[in-house]
């Protein structure tokens, strides 16, 4: 007993698991299993709110944050994400208020977070800068999931996956039972 640690339960190990996380309305969340697996990807939970007579898309931040409860991430990996040239002012400030949205759960949570930018990800995984070369790409590394990324408006969904590919196959994760608070 002294100071021996105790070993990992091969539960634990089945537990484990990563978010990757597209952010913005059109973003999305893959999770993934402690062996790298994809086990599911969903679209960013939204809500419709009108504002100066116009329908806007906001992340619903309470069905993320349950989301992210549910899933039970020991790690997230977060596109960092920037205001992007010729982007209006409203966009950009609502692209900035979900990644801090985003920033602002996991800390709540204490779950270790990795903020990767774009260009590191799009060429780590050989991806197309393009939105259908983001949808192609996802289908060859995760073709059991192919139908997750069918769609046009399924390209956050493949870079929250493929976000996720990147970060497991590149960042040093501390493995969930060695953290500690």
């Amino acid at each position: 007993m002294g100071g021996r640690k105790p070993a990992l339960e091969e539960n634990d190990l089945m537990t484990r698991r990563y978010l990757a996380i597209d952010p913005g309305a059109g973003g999305a969340l893959a999770l993934f299993s402690a062996s790298g697996d994809l086990v599911r990807v969903v679209d960013m939970p939204t809500i419709t709110v009108k504002e100066a007579g116009k329908n806007r898309r906001h992340i619903n931040t309470s069905h993320l944050a349950r989301l992210i409860e549910d899933d039970s991430p020991c790690h997230i990996f977060i596109e960092k994400v920037g205001a992007r040239p010729g982007e209006g002012t409203v966009s950009s400030f609502s692209f900035g208020r979900a990644f801090g949205v985003l920033e602002g759960i996991a800390a709540s949570r204490a779950i270790p977070t990795s903020f990767i930018l774009p260009r590191l990800w799009k060429r780590g995984t050989q991806t197309p800068a393009d939105k259908n070369g983001a949808r192609q790409r996802a289908c060859q590394l995760f073709p059991s999931h192919a139908a997750s990324f069918a769609r046009v408006k399924d390209d956050g969904r493949a870079e929250a996956a493929l976000l996720g590919f990147y970060g497991l196959h590149t960042h040093q994760v501390v493995p969930c039972h060695e953290v500690s608070l």
